[in-house]
């Protein structure tokens, strides 16, 4: 992301999985703790450096979360190949299982993704549920909803879509979100990758990410 992008590599069930680090500048406060990014389809030109996952890891930084990105298995120097989704999954979470090693804080977790990263994101954050760490926010940009499954949202996660998504249709995500009443943010025109959308994007996820530290500061609010 910048010069001070940390580059690590990290075990994972297929070998070594790279990541990237960014940390928010001190003078913001206190680290709130980790923001997991997870980017689009492997075998579609997907890697960590995309520019909608940059622009999620920028609006976590802004709003003092420490940024860890990934490359899936068989993308730059991780290990291993595609795995339709499921060993995806274990890559992200064998990550965040590493968080101590990385130095990073235990405690406090975002979770995000964008398209195919959307899907492995919800399936991280409900795994991670299970494990009694629930994310403070879940955050899902255009999610594959149609080739993959995404799994149901806690109360209070925020979706953002395009209004002429030409990967992920609209009405897909719309059906997909109508049976657990999940908003969907829609953005007037904007297709699949937010060309030209990119800074309103960024303030969105600005925003859903404020609201949620509202939420869980003042639990009863």
């Amino acid at each position: 992301m910048n010069a001070r992008t940390e580059r690590h590599t990290v075990a994972g069930p297929a070998g070594a999985i790279e990541c990237a680090v960014d940390r928010p500048d001190s003078v913001q406060g206190p680290v709130r703790g980790v923001a997991l990014v997870c980017h689009p389809h492997p075998l579609h030109g997907g890697t960590m450096d995309n520019k909608v996952v940059m622009t999620l890891a920028r609006a976590a930084l802004h709003r003092g979360w420490v940024s860890l990105r990934l490359n899936f298995r068989g993308i730059g120097a991780s290990a291993g190949a595609w795995d339709e989704g499921r060993g995806e999954i274990d890559d992200a979470m064998a990550v965040l299982a590493a968080r101590e090693v990385l130095g990073l804080p235990r405690q406090g977790l975002v979770v995000a993704g964008f398209s195919f990263g959307g899907a492995v994101a919800s399936q991280v954050a409900a795994r991670q549920a299970q494990l009694g760490e629930p994310p403070a926010a879940v955050l899902l940009v255009a999610p594959a909803v149609v080739n993959f499954a995404v799994a149901a949202l806690p109360a209070g996660s925020t979706v953002v879509h395009g209004e002429a998504d030409e990967v992920v249709p609209l009405a897909a995500v719309l059906a997909w979100a109508r049976p657990m009443a999940q908003p969907v943010t829609v953005v007037p025109g904007a297709g699949h990758f937010f060309h030209g959308q990119l800074p309103l994007l960024k303030q969105l996820a600005i925003g859903a990410l404020a609201a949620s530290d509202a939420l869980n500061t003042h639990p009863d609010a």
